[in-house]
């Protein structure tokens, strides 16, 4: 196999990355990690959670999965990767807020309107994981003029990061601590083409760029 660019920058992390912050890792071993917030994003390669907050080592504790969708709470004997990470972060690591964070040109959220059918078999769990993205598609559909393809797919990424942020209220200790003001939740919508993050306002019911709550 060959691995020679993976090498080069390994090699690269190592002398410049790693001596930087290699006091805050010895730190991590030591003490342990004590991130601030939980990151649900999408796998997108061009997502990126450290470099679009420009955190540092143990800031983030992040879980990516295909369209930064949140299953909601299911106690049963399957497998559960982003619930483990849910419970494990709200729990165990006592974090103080998690992040759903949505994009542009998001890819799950084009195959929702795609036919899957011709290649079931080998897309077969990725088929069964979109289904967590319906309930935005429907309400994009009822809400966006026929023919506007763009503002359509914008407007189902937006719906689905409410629908993930709705999701993880099922979950009982994030609901616990909801409640109790100690974990608060935010929904962002991340824009590739521009840099520019929008977050989900509840009393406005709209989606304002991250900066003005900044500085408000």
């Amino acid at each position: 196999m060959k691995q020679e660019h993976w090498k080069k920058g390994v090699e690269a992390f190592k002398e410049i990355h790693f001596k930087k912050h290699e006091k805050d890792f010895l730190e991590l071993v030591e003490k342990g990690q004590n991130p601030k917030a939980l990151f649900i994003g999408c796998s997108d390669s061009r997502v990126i959670p450290t470099l679009i907050t420009s955190t540092g080592p143990g800031d983030l504790f992040v879980m990516r999965n295909v369209g930064n969708f949140v299953p909601p709470y299911k106690p049963d004997n399957d497998f559960h990767a982003t619930a483990a990470a849910i419970e494990y972060a709200a729990f165990s690591l006592e974090v103080g807020e998690i992040i759903v964070c949505g994009h542009s040109d998001c890819g799950a959220v084009k195959a929702l309107y795609q036919d899957h059918s011709a290649y079931a078999d080998e897309m077969v769990h990725t088929i069964k994981w979109l289904e967590l993205g319906m309930p935005a598609k429907e309400l994009a559909l009822k809400s966006v003029p026929k023919g506007e393809k763009a503002e359509l797919l914008e407007a189902t990424e937006k719906f689905s990061v409410i629908f993930q942020l709705q999701n993880l209220l099922t979950y009982p200790n994030v609901r616990k601590r909801v409640m109790e003001g100690t974990l608060f939740l935010h929904g962002w919508y991340y824009r590739l083409d521009t840099g520019e993050i929008e977050y989900f306002d509840p009393d406005e019911q709209a989606f304002l760029p991250l900066t003005d709550e900044v500085r408000g």
